[in-house]
């Protein structure tokens, strides 16, 4: 099989295994649910992965660039935020790998770590030296920031993870706005 269509048929098993695994969990899915969704036998993904653990490490992958959310008056950062966050929830949901690690981190150590890591990296930290960088000191800066991050992560783990209703996209756009601009605000 030449290489580009071993990358194709890689790439193949991956959306499947991230939708399933952001449908179901680690725990329900199965190396065989995934290759026959993804139309291959079990065994490519023993060979592209190592197994089901290397599949959901694959899978769970997150490369997010959030920097884009951190530019701009603080004024305006919580609707900025909140467009951002929409935009990623009502995007491809079953492919989404933060929504892949927060049904995972209750079952996967490993997840939980990867989720942590991947929050602390691209939300928290980044938040904290923006806030920061607009004027707060740097312990009420490192509060509000933790706060959002906190706030944004439990709407996430209600409306996403718990299968509760995500609503229409532009209240929640607002309504996510204007709370994260409290709590950018103080």
């Amino acid at each position: 099989m030449p290489s580009r269509d071993s990358a194709a048929t890689r790439r193949r098993i991956l959306e499947h295994a991230q939708r399933q695994f952001a449908r179901h969990g680690y725990a329900a899915c199965t190396v065989k649910g995934v290759a026959d969704a993804a139309g291959v036998s079990p065994n490519l993904i023993t060979r592209y992965f190592g197994g089901k653990d290397g599949l959901f490490l694959a899978a769970a992958r997150v490369e997010i660039p959030v920097s884009d959310s951190f530019e701009g008056d603080r004024a305006t950062l919580g609707s900025r935020l909140a467009a951002s966050i929409v935009r990623r929830w009502f995007g491809e949901a079953g492919e989404d790998p933060l929504l892949v690690l927060q049904r995972a981190s209750g079952e996967r150590p490993e997840a939980a770590e990867a989720l942590a890591a991947f929050l602390d990296t691209n939300s928290l930290e980044p938040l904290h030296r923006y806030l920061r960088d607009s004027g707060l000191d740097d312990a009420d800066a490192r509060n509000r920031a933790a706060a959002i991050d906190a706030f944004v992560l439990g709407v996430s783990t209600r409306r996403r993870v718990l299968r509760a209703e995500l609503g229409d996209p532009a209240e929640l756009e607002a309504w996510l706005g204007a709370t994260i601009q409290r709590l950018a605000d103080g």
